[in-house]
């Protein structure tokens, strides 16, 4: 049983009560054969690495398709090093968080050429590495090196939350150390990658956020949340996602059988993706006599006659902290298209499968 006096003692500068019962009973229900996935009971660190990269923000399910295509395509960290950005960021198309893609390829040129192909094998090194925080660092340290490091993920705050009682929130400071100092004292150090991924799979089969097995679980008698009603409001977050909404118009322009198409740049969501040439405008509204007017045809390398054909639907994608709302505007030019000098590329359309777009303008290709 777990004492009903944790919760004020997780405030104490010394946690003092036995977390043996806990991670003896977790590992007693772990079977590594129940939810098979092809990086479990991996060893090799730059396939770790892979899977907790992809994984990160990313359901399983999903990320699974994603791992066995850059496993079969870079069945080394040297081959990932040698590929060309535009090669890593097509695979990743449709992930989202690109920024992690442009991370991965970093590391994997750093690793590569600078470390000579030998992964890091401490957490400190680990922790260096770009785009690795520290669910990542411990999770590779554990799974690939036999390290004695906690992860920390959402699984886990779920899990712990629950059992302890803990209604601190998980994203403060103070949370944060709460649920990590618990996390390490849990631990198995002899064997610290069967406990992380027991925790974890605990969490994502039996723990789960939306009507958890609780007749499944191995706590069932001192889970505090059971027993104080409060399975549902656990794990507490302080903060709400505040999402702004932004209005694209894009210029799909048709020269015969070729596309203009852009590479976004700079400080902004999708970065180093490919995009129509496009107008943000502060709010929806958007005619054609706007449109008309000679400022966008110059934008897009435009300065003879064009025909309008077609404005699509609104389309929507919904970020992390922001809505796009983006139309799709279909344009014939009638003159060839000046693009010298800018940052526009005219390609032919049948090539547009070779480039990565952001989900939004894949909606849009159908």
């Amino acid at each position: 049983m777990f004492p009903n006096s944790l919760l004020p003692n997780l405030f104490m500068e010394h946690i003092n009560f036995n977390t043996n019962a806990f991670t003896r009973q977790l590992i007693n229900w772990y079977d590594p054969s129940d939810r098979q996935l092809p990086w479990k009971e991996e060893k090799n660190p730059y396939l770790v690495w892979l899977s907790e990269v992809l994984l990160q923000q990313t359901r399983v399910e999903q990320g699974l398709s994603y791992y066995l295509r850059f496993k079969e395509e870079f069945p080394t960290i040297i081959e990932m090093a040698k590929a060309s950005e535009d090669r890593i960021m097509k695979l990743w198309e449709g992930l989202g968080y690109y920024s992690r893609a442009r991370n991965m390829h970093h590391t994997a040129k750093y690793i590569a050429f600078e470390l000579g192909g030998q992964f890091p094998n401490t957490i400190e090194e680990i922790r260096r590495l770009k785009g690795v925080g520290p669910y990542t660092a411990a999770a590779i340290a554990s799974f690939a090196f036999d390290l004695p490091h906690a992860v920390v993920d959402g699984n886990v705050y779920r899990v712990l939350s629950r059992v302890f009682g803990i209604a601190v929130p998980i994203d403060t400071t103070k949370g944060k150390k709460i649920f990590f100092d618990l996390a390490q004292s849990l631990i198995d150090p002899k064997q610290p990658g069967v406990y992380n991924q027991a925790i974890m799979d605990f969490g994502a089969t039996v723990c789960q956020p939306q009507k958890p097995f609780c007749k499944r679980c191995p706590f069932s008698d001192e889970c505090q949340a059971k027993k104080e009603n409060t399975i549902s409001l656990l794990p507490r977050k302080s903060k709400k996602i505040k999402r702004r909404e932004r209005f694209f118009h894009y210029l799909v322009v048709r020269y015969g059988e070729q596309r203009l198409i852009r590479k976004r740049t700079g400080k902004d969501i999708w970065k180093n993706l490919y995009e129509f040439p496009y107008f943000e405008v502060p709010r929806m509204g958007f005619n054609q006599e706007i449109i008309q007017q000679n400022i966008f045809w110059e934008k897009v390398g435009l300065k003879g006659k064009v025909s309008i054909d077609f404005v699509s639907k609104p389309f929507h994608q919904l970020l992390t902290h922001q809505k796009i709302v983006a139309v799709f505007w279909e344009i014939d030019a009638l003159n060839t298209p000046e693009i010298e000098g800018t940052d526009l590329l005219l390609i032919d359309k049948n090539d547009l499968s070779n480039f990565a777009f952001p989900k939004i303008i894949h909606r849009y290709l159908g």
